[in-house]
């Protein structure tokens, strides 16, 4: 009896709380933190850095913010990410990262203790540690229920492929910290790779490659730019180049180099090889069934990892098969909560069975 007037006051304080909050959908990535809202779309897209006052514990900035301090700090004051590889590495700090999101999703209405229901992205492969840290920083934050989906099998839903169907799809999503490979079929995955090598390590290959051939000692941010600018996975038609700036380390004074497209490509050939040969070793795991379907559909590309220029011409070589990226490849995962939100009854079996919802009364 207990029990049941139990489940009757969730129902009911459920059913309020619901009225009020907005649902919404988080790529909780190691880079950045995308916020889907049910009805609006995607509202947030900022990257996933906390500044903190370490003399008093205090959080100055989040996001876009705090990433503009990155590097430029003084002793007392860090900005950093509360994520490591797509995992929460500082629960605290994710957890008021979390909480502002969702307080920002809800700040131009009158909800005065917002209680969404919340889907977040996660690497698969992750242990039940991992996946409990988020749940519980996800739930500390003020959500009422949160569930998790694995990042390709959200990115394989953002890119509208029929995952619930008898037919092989196969997803390679290459974030900031991690790099997902999975093949589904029936709502379920077939065969999979979780690697901790994506964006995050193709930046430290370039600061690893200025510093052994220049003597020359950049940040991360300016190994990104690089990246972004003219990195590539392939030959191309055109030769690229830029300036780096850093520290010279035999003189310890400000230097400036030439860098083109063939030493970046050089520099990320090593992260670049290791990501398409565990792509090569998940289709060998894959049933021919449902590798017949992947040859006709092709291989889907998501993530801003997959950006990288000729990234998909040098799978497509190395694998013979057929790679196409998905439209708006950084925001794939993020919109693949947001479809699961809007219809979470019919596509609840594609969450990661690990659901937790907290206590109202």
């Amino acid at each position: 009896m207990k029990k049941k007037l139990s489940n009757i006051f969730k129902n009911l304080f459920g059913n309020a709380f619901g009225n009020f909050s907005k649902d919404i959908g988080i790529d909780l990535g190691t880079a950045n933190t995308l916020v889907y809202v049910k009805g609006k779309g995607i509202v947030i897209n900022e990257p996933s850095v906390v500044a903190i006052n370490k003399k008093t514990g205090q959080v100055l900035a989040i996001g876009k913010e705090a990433k503009k301090m990155v590097g430029k700090t003084p002793g007392h004051i860090v900005a950093n990410r509360p994520l490591v590889d797509g995992v929460v590495s500082d629960f605290e700090v994710t957890e008021q990262m979390l909480k502002y999101f969702i307080d920002k999703v809800h700040r131009d209405s009158f909800t005065l203790f917002p209680r969404p229901r919340v889907i977040v992205g996660i690497p698969s492969d992750v242990t039940e540690v991992e996946k409990r840290a988020v749940i519980d920083a996800t739930l500390n934050a003020g959500a009422r229920e949160a569930y998790l989906i694995d990042e390709p099998m959200a990115a394989a839903i953002g890119a509208r492929l029929p995952v619930q169907d008898a037919a092989g799809n196969m997803v390679v999503d290459i974030g900031g910290g991690t790099t997902d490979i999975a093949v589904i079929s029936l709502g379920g995955v077939v065969a999979s790779r979780n690697l901790r090598i994506a964006g995050d390590e193709m930046n430290e290959d370039i600061i690893r490659y200025c510093r052994d051939e220049f003597n020359l000692l950049i940040g991360e941010k300016t190994a990104e730019d690089v990246k972004i600018a003219i990195g590539s996975a392939y030959p191309q038609k055109e030769k690229l180049q830029m300036p780096v700036r850093g520290r010279d380390l035999v003189s310890g004074l400000p230097k400036e180099v030439m860098i083109d497209d063939e030493q970046v490509r050089e520099a990320l050939s090593r992260s670049i090889r290791i990501i398409v040969n565990n792509i090569k070793t998940t289709i060998e795991e894959t049933p021919p069934e449902l590798l017949s379907d992947i040859m006709q559909k092709g291989i889907i590309l998501a993530g801003g990892g997959s950006l990288i220029r000729g990234f998909d011409k040098l799978v497509a070589n190395q694998t013979e098969m057929p790679v196409r990226m998905m439209e708006d490849p950084l925001t794939a995962v993020v919109r693949g909560t947001g479809i699961v939100l809007e219809d979470l009854e019919t596509l609840k079996e594609v969450l990661v069975e690990n659901q937790h919802e907290k206590s109202l009364i």
